[in-house]
């Protein structure tokens, strides 16, 4: 197998799912290298693979999966992340926590200045958090507002003021589109597939088992969740859940399978399920 940073440890975290004695002969076999260390703490790992992962675009939901561990040091990553947007950057260096048992300020890493936080909305210093959204006459004015919604306090606000008189359109789909807008606020905005439907593809996802299993292409996605137990490991046991059954119905210790699979993952388009299939048929 020729490695490179994307089909090693896509590959290395299916082989994560199988019996440890099976996936060391496997990586022996397809020429897979040894596996790096599975520490929590980010900056165990070289900087090189931080600033590989700061610039893979992800779905949002991604980001806030690594936000909820209320951890500085990995907050600093979602901060230079080429996915993050102005509200995920301004909690950050305002120190808003997001894990839904911390209620305290966060502390903020050195490498995130105040000063850096994205510029506060004109609409927001007139009218205040409620009055701009009001005020929002298209999506780039409602996401701009809609990025001042921080606090537990601002998601209930907003909620209260969508239920006593129903806020515009755009406002409404710039806050559901956030991937921290409480469930129960989104389905007050629209319940409709339709509706669902482009919120996901607009990368708010139901957990890490959805993205494991229903995004694409696979060697990305595999790639993204590789890095779960140093960046989101409250979470990435839900992908791993989800994968495991069929990883060991479709390859187990077959070495013919996991071979086919590490000649395909490169340039498979499809999700891992599919890719799964594929190279457990073609073995």
């Amino acid at each position: 197998m020729r490695d490179n940073s994307t089909s090693g440890p896509a590959v290395g975290f299916l082989l994560n799912l199988i019996d440890s004695g099976d996936a060391q002969r496997i990586r022996r076999r397809i020429g897979l290298p040894k596996p790096a260390g599975t520490e929590a703490t980010p900056d165990t790992r070289h900087s090189t693979r931080l600033w590989s992962w700061a610039r893979t675009a992800v779905p949002s939901s991604v980001l806030l999966w690594v936000l909820e561990e209320d951890d500085p040091e990995r907050n600093q990553w979602v901060w230079r992340h080429v996915s993050a947007d102005n509200a995920m950057r301004r909690a950050i260096a305002r120190g808003v926590p997001f894990g839904p048992a911390r209620k305290a300020p966060l502390s903020v890493a050195e490498s995130v200045r105040r000063e850096d936080e994205p510029q506060v909305p004109e609409n927001f210093t007139r009218f205040g958090l409620l009055g701009a959204l009001r005020e929002g006459t298209s999506m780039q004015t409602a996401r701009t507002a809609a990025s001042m919604v921080l606090e537990r306090s601002d998601w209930q606000a907003v909620t209260e003021a969508d239920q006593d008189h129903p806020l515009p359109g755009y406002a409404r789909w710039a806050l559901a589109i956030r991937p921290d807008c409480p469930p129960a606020l989104r389905a007050q905005f629209g319940t409709h597939r339709k509706f669902t439907h482009r919120v996901e593809q607009a990368g708010v996802l139901g957990g890490p088992a959805d993205y494991a299993t229903a995004w694409g292409p696979a060697s990305h996605v595999l790639n993204v969740l590789s890095t779960g137990h140093m960046m989101f490991p409250a979470r990435v046991a839900e992908a791993e859940d989800a994968l495991r059954p069929l990883v060991r119905k479709h390859l187990s210790d077959h070495e013919d399978a996991w071979a086919v699979l590490a000649q395909l993952i490169d340039t498979f388009h499809g999700n891992a399920v599919e890719l799964v299939l594929t190279a457990g048929a073609i073995a």
